[in-house]
């Protein structure tokens, strides 16, 4: 299986009291993921922009994205470190007008020890901004796509 790769760092005011990445700034770390990854940047000056990164956005852009449903499992507390956070992203369904997002948020790439902090999915659906209406996904992002296609995060069942 083949994974995107995006280092996210941590905010001092990503930590909680307990001196770990608080649960709601972890959702903000999955955004930051799924932007980076997605999301076409055409005032990037350097090479960090992912081949998967289609989707334009900002004011004027023809696609609106709309989370249609997130689900997130915290398996380990994320303390505050300076080197970002390895967070991993791979598609778990391509649909007519919407994706499936996968993440794994991981110890920083070179850790001894790798922990995986938590794992999540987000479903997300393109909109045509003009008639508001969810669109159909591109040839060229199907072709984009299709090589991080893997099975859905398995979450535990309660």
């Amino acid at each position: 299986m083949t994974r995107i790769h995006v280092p996210v760092t941590l905010r001092w005011s990503d930590i909680d009291a307990y001196g770990h990445v608080n649960n709601a700034e972890m959702l903000r770390l999955l955004e930051e993921a799924r932007i980076r990854a997605f999301w076409a940047d055409d005032t990037a000056t350097d090479d960090s922009a992912h081949a998967t990164a289609l989707i334009a956005g900002g004011p004027g852009a023809e696609t609106i994205t709309l989370i249609a449903g997130q689900q997130i499992e915290y398996l380990a507390p994320a303390p505050y470190g300076r080197r970002p956070l390895d967070v991993q992203l791979w598609l778990g369904c391509l649909g007519g007008a919407s994706i499936d997002i996968c993440y794994e948020v991981r110890s920083p790439i070179g850790d001894a020890d790798q922990v995986v902090y938590a794992r999540a999915s987000t479903t997300l659906v393109l909109v045509d901004a003009a008639t508001e209406r969810p669109r159909r996904l591109t040839d060229a992002e199907r072709g984009a796509w299709g090589e991080y296609i893997d099975e859905p995060v398995q979450f535990r069942q309660r």
